[in-house]
């Protein structure tokens, strides 16, 4: 199918998006605010909301406009100053944001989050409820990372792709826009990419390993949020968010940045948070009967097809099951800790009870707790 008729046919459906304006994209030069950018994705944002379509917006820009208002000319690697720039800079960032939609009767309302708020089923649904209330209430919604709070790797995001991903696949979004500065992702030859079937290796391969002074993502991590939401089955695009209505003119489906198919299959909320919300705390190796029954048959995980555990975790923990190879096949909620796994792993189930004292499971992993995940290392 030609990719333009894709699009077409992709954004006719769409009636909800997440858009991501990175650092680079709302700044200057020095990291002062682009109020012009601003205006527009604030106008583009406001038609696509007044034709019907819920639009969630996760910004970026705190660090960089603190930048901007303190001197820095680069990104503060210590943490207590990055975090003193973000502080500097949001309540900039928020004012001229509301500034440019209230020209357009419009609200909006700041959600900061950090990467637990995802990783517990609680908090992961309060996000979704305040921003479905938010949207009700004639707000446009704005994520960012609460820089101040979030002080660890356990805390923190990598960048704010990943939590535009988390959000689309929460908010079950029809479509992800990561707008940046560049046209999309472009080949060796250095030509755009028009279409993008599935993020693999090869297509991570293109991306280019520079970073911006101001901002703290780059192309790898657009293609790691870009397989993230693909693989869940909802579509998104990279795009150049300075070139003249990029959004509308991506939502009329016309050849704008580089567009990443869906998955066929689209996964329910529930495997969403299964699959990407959660950072998985260990591994169970798997021999290759398991593996055939897993990922081919769509079957449980029974212990007789459990050959190693690596690393610890306790019951109820989501996990990584890989290959003798080393290849991801699968996420999903471990019924047993680490510990007794070991103990108990390669056994028939009717053999739990013998050495455990008890079998409360027959399997290492239920089916309906498994999440299929395109296999890579």
């Amino acid at each position: 199918m030609p990719s333009t008729t894709l699009r077409k046919q992709i954004m006719a459906g769409v009636r909800s998006i997440v858009v991501k304006a990175g650092t680079n994209l709302l700044t200057c030069d020095h990291g002062k605010l682009d109020q012009r950018v601003i205006a527009s994705l604030a106008d583009q944002i406001a038609t696509l909301i007044k034709g019907g379509v819920k639009v969630t917006l996760v910004s970026s820009g705190a660090v960089g406009a603190g930048m901007g208002k303190t001197g820095m000319l680069k990104r503060p690697r210590s943490m207590p100053v990055l975090q003193a720039a973000a502080a500097i800079g949001q309540p900039s960032l928020m004012s001229l944001y509301e500034r440019e939609f209230a020209r357009h009767d419009l609200l909006v309302g700041q959600v900061l989050v950090t990467r637990k708020d995802f990783e517990r089923r609680n908090r992961y649904v309060n996000i979704s409820n305040t921003i479905a209330a938010l949207q009700r209430l004639k707000a446009v919604p704005i994520i960012n990372e609460n820089d101040t709070v979030a002080i660890d790797e356990l805390d923190r995001f990598a960048d704010n792709d990943t939590i535009a991903a988390m959000v689309t696949n929460l908010m079950r979004a029809d479509l992800l826009a990561l707008l940046t500065v560049v046209d999309g992702l472009l080949d060796s030859r250095g030509q755009l990419v028009d279409l993008v079937p599935a993020v693999n290796t090869e297509v991570e391969s293109l991306a280019r390993a520079e970073r911006s002074p101001l901002g703290s993502g780059g192309m790898f991590s657009k293609l790691g949020a870009a397989r993230m939401v693909s693989d869940a089955g909802e579509c998104v695009v990279i795009a150049n968010g300075r070139h003249p209505d990029a959004l509308l003119k991506l939502l009329s489906g016309e050849r704008v940045g580089t567009i990443f198919a869906p998955a066929a299959r689209k996964l329910s909320a529930r495997q969403r948070w299964i699959a990407g919300a959660v950072r998985p705390t260990g591994v169970i190796v798997i021999d290759a009967g398991a593996a055939n029954a897993v990922h081919t048959q769509g079957k449980s995980l029974l212990l007789r097809g459990v050959t190693r555990i690596e690393g610890k975790f306790d019951r109820g923990s989501i996990v990584r099951i890989a290959d003798a190879d080393g290849r991801v096949i699968a996420h999903g909620i471990s019924n047993y800790s680490s510990a007794e796994l070991d103990t108990i792993k390669g056994l028939k189930s009717s053999e739990i009870a013998a050495v455990l004292g008890a079998k409360p499971f027959d399997e290492a992993v239920h089916r309906d707790n498994l999440v299929i995940i395109a296999g890579r290392k």
